[in-house]
């Protein structure tokens, strides 16, 4: 993994949750933490005259918030703050992300959702459309969740990019020093009308498969556990599943997103409606020059 998150700070609660998230993260598996708050570089009307006092007050105030982020991470983990001016948050999230070769960037949920759960903003969206990192989504309620990270699961599926996804799951799990979940939905995302217990069968024997598949590429001596989840649908299999407080979840791309980006695929957006915990997006391929 590599030694450095992107967290997006706003002066919010969903900044404070992005920022505690990254946190924790950081601390299980020894990375540093750089800060973003990002300016938007349209921030006048473009009828008022350029003033150099107003942008340093910005710019003042800006860092004032950035040092009540600082406060939020924990004593052992290093951080850096940095303002940043672009036409958008994510825009200025992704550059920030390059410029410091960072692993992940860490944002916070929408205003407005339920704690513990997922609700995507604007920020997030466009991140998951235009990061070429994996994108972590902070659920709402993280800045009051202690738990240190506790578990890595990832999702598991048969479509291309799942060396990929595995990859980024071990890494995170060896870095941390905590155990990995594989988690197949193979059973469970099917077409409408196939709901058939014939076809459960096989699918149940093709997960298997999947998962076996899986934990042959594992580095050897990480504890890895292995399920097939089951319900009348993803969200449901996903309320079954047990969820330890601390776990993180992975996500490969959409098939449909374009190389080495994130988009949301239809089974991870169902995922977002019962997940109890962080939810990490990994682009299907990795970005040139990257092993």
């Amino acid at each position: 993994m590599t030694a450095s998150l992107v967290v997006g700070y706003t002066a919010t609660p969903q900044g404070a949750d992005a920022v505690a998230l990254a946190g924790r993260i950081a601390e299980a598996a020894g990375a540093f933490v750089e800060v973003v708050l990002v300016v938007p570089s349209d921030g006048r009307s473009v009828l008022t005259p350029p003033d150099a006092s107003y942008d340093a007050y910005v710019r003042d105030q800006a860092r004032d918030w950035l040092r009540d982020a600082a406060d939020i991470l924990p004593s052992g983990v290093g951080r850096n703050a940095h303002v940043r001016t672009a036409d958008s948050s994510a825009e200025g999230l992704v550059a920030a992300a390059r410029e410091f070769a960072a692993s992940h960037i860490v944002v916070g949920a929408a205003n407005g959702g339920r704690r513990g759960r997922h609700r995507l903003g604007s920020v997030a969206s466009e991140l998951l459309h235009s990061s070429d990192v994996p994108v972590v989504l902070a659920p709402a309620g993280s800045a009051e969740d202690a738990a240190p990270l506790s578990r890595v699961t990832a999702a598991v599926g048969t479509r291309p990019g799942a060396d990929v996804l595995i990859d980024e799951a071990a890494a995170l799990a060896t870095a941390a020093g905590v155990p990995l979940r594989l988690v197949s939905l193979v059973t469970v995302d099917l077409p409408a009308g196939l709901e058939t217990a014939a076809i459960r069968a096989v699918g149940s024997s093709h997960a298997d498969e999947v998962l076996d598949a899986a934990r042959d590429q594992l580095p050897a001596g990480l504890a890895v556990d292995a399920v097939v989840a089951d319900g009348e649908s993803i969200e449901d299999a996903v309320a079954r599943l047990d969820w330890l407080p601390g776990e993180v979840v992975l996500v490969g791309s959409s098939r449909l997103a374009r190389p080495r980006l994130l988009f949301l695929g239809s089974t991870a957006a169902k995922m977002l409606h019962e997940l109890p915990v962080p939810l990490v997006v990994v682009p299907r391929t990795r970005a040139s020059g990257e092993g």
